[in-house]
């Protein structure tokens, strides 16, 4: 059984910074709402409380009912959690007199206290919040301050319970990462043995058991989670796995003969369909956003849905769901508002009255890539950037049509062929162009023209949730804009978003 750090979420932006930090230490760790605690049994070595946007003051501030874990578990509560454990045992907790965010210098005042083994004296961390502790309970002891906090870390007398009033889990926090290992190796006794490796063959073992000989269908996407959740399957069960890799007319240029190609070349049991023309007549005519991506979903799944059709004795539907959905569908707020009415499968398996199997829905994304190193999967699938479940449908604003797919797929390929060749691809996490539905006047020779204008996009983000452009070299921008002009017939003009997420988003629809 393989031991677990429990991290309960009470709603802070940092929560899932917490899980990928501790699993950076190769521990094994589990987000869950503070309201829904899941059984306590022998694998669970400590539980971390997580941060909130929440004072504890407030009428409808979160409550957990900690009787089960308080002084029987190894237990950290960061930020709102360290405010909880004081508020609620009988210290205070009131308004900062200065808001405390942004780095401080913390003071260590007890280095012999296991928590903070190895830190040094003086160490930066990450401070965000309005609240602060004025008082704790009599058996709480200060083990660390700042200059405005006087009790930025405190130690429980008899218990292995903590409270820290900072973020340790930040980059900012320049020693967060040894107070992380202090609490979950040392305190806890967790050993650090979750690793790509150990995720393989326990994954590939719980697979063969639970498929067994039935038939699985996965659609693949050329991207990172469906592939390699294709190889894990395909490692479990063989030919057994058939995948549906399908072209909507919507991809990068020459991408389905590449894609595809490679997948053959990694023995997997794929299946291409083009189907272009079904999905650009179905998008004919509209312009909505919100409408386009429905389009496509539901055109998504009515041609998988045929192609698996025709293939006989399929019990199970594989998907590329990983942790962050896992997550979000789960969080404390409930399900974001609008999920992404793009993601490839949704609605499939109630149609197709399959069972669903998710091989990855542990793993972070970084983790993902960590694990197809290790199956071996080339980079050229492993490194690529994220990319849209709608493709170039949502990076054409306005009405799609065959010709403008045409005039920004060739844009595309220039772009990100050249992001290759001056070796700035890697140093990107996503990149594309955007169709404007804008026409601009130009001089070609002697000639006016009035033709269309294309944004270039690109962006540093570690998931997606928030994103920087890029600084791109003038030099490398200036040839990406000649070459685009001059080489495909339709754009006279080009522009690069220089805009940050938020508030922008990283795709234009």
């Amino acid at each position: 059984m393989q031991k677990k750090i429990l991290i309960l979420d009470f709603g802070s932006q940092y929560t899932q910074l917490i899980a990928r930090r501790v699993r950076e230490l190769n521990v094994y760790c589990e987000i869950h709402p503070y309201n829904k605690i899941p059984e306590l049994d022998d694998s669970v070595r400590g539980v971390i409380l997580s941060g909130s946007p929440f004072s504890v003051r407030d009428e409808k501030a979160p409550r957990v009912d900690l009787s089960a874990i308080k002084g029987k578990l190894p237990l950290l509560g960061v930020c709102y959690g360290a405010q909880y454990l004081s508020h609620y045992f009988g210290g205070e907790v009131m308004p900062s007199a200065t808001r405390e965010y942004g780095r401080a210098m913390l003071s260590v005042k007890d280095a012999s206290d296991p928590l903070m083994k190895d830190l040094s004296v003086k160490t930066q961390v990450w401070m965000s919040h309005g609240d602060t502790i004025g008082k704790i309970p009599s058996a709480y002891r200060i083990i660390a301050s700042t200059d405005d906090v006087p009790v930025a870390a405190y130690h429980i007398g008899g218990e292995q319970s903590w409270g820290i009033q900072f973020h340790p889990e930040v980059y900012h926090s320049t020693e967060g990462k040894q107070l992380l290992r202090n609490f979950v190796v040392d305190i806890c006794g967790c050993r650090q043995d979750w690793t790509p490796d150990s995720f393989i063959e326990t994954t590939v073992s719980e697979l063969r058991a639970k498929v067994a000989d039935d038939k699985v269908v996965l659609g693949l996407s050329g991207g990172v989670d469906s592939s390699v959740a294709a190889v894990l399957l395909h490692k479990a069960i063989g030919r057994n796995l058939i995948c549906i890799f399908v072209d909507m007319g919507l991809l990068r240029k020459d991408e389905f003969e590449t894609v595809l190609e490679s997948y053959k070349n990694m023995g997997l049991n794929v299946i291409g369909v083009r189907a272009g023309d079904k999905f650009l007549a179905d998008l004919k005519g509209v312009t909505d956003p919100e409408k386009k991506r429905k389009i496509i979903g539901r055109d998504f799944i009515e041609v998988f849905d045929e192609e698996a059709q025709k293939l006989k004795d399929v019990k199970w539907l594989a998907q590329g769901t990983i942790y962050p959905d896992v997550i979000e569908s789960m969080s404390v707020n409930g399900p974001s508002a609008t999920i992404k009415s793009h993601h490839n499968v949704g609605g499939l398996p109630e149609k197709m009255n399959l069972k669903i199997v998710e091989p990855l829905r542990l793993l972070f994304k970084d983790e993902v890539r960590r694990v197809g190193r290790q199956l071996q999967i080339p980079d050229m699938i492993l490194g690529r950037h994220p990319f849209p479940g709608p493709g170039l449908g949502i990076r054409i604003l306005g009405e799609v049509t065959a010709e403008k797919v045409r005039i920004l797929q060739e844009a595309d390929k220039i772009f990100i062929d050249g992001l290759r060749e001056f070796g700035l691809y890697d140093k990107v996490w996503q990149a594309g162009v955007v169709l404007l539905p804008v026409q601009s006047v130009g001089v070609m020779g002697d000639e006016r023209t009035y033709e269309n204008c294309v944004a270039l996009r690109a962006v540093t983000s570690t998931d997606g949730m928030t994103a920087d452009w890029v600084h791109l070299p003038y030099e490398f921008l200036a040839k990406m804009s000649n070459d685009i002009i001059n080489k495909v017939k339709g754009i006279n003009r080009v522009v690069y978003d220089i805009s940050s997420k938020p508030p922008a988003t990283i795709e234009w629809e």
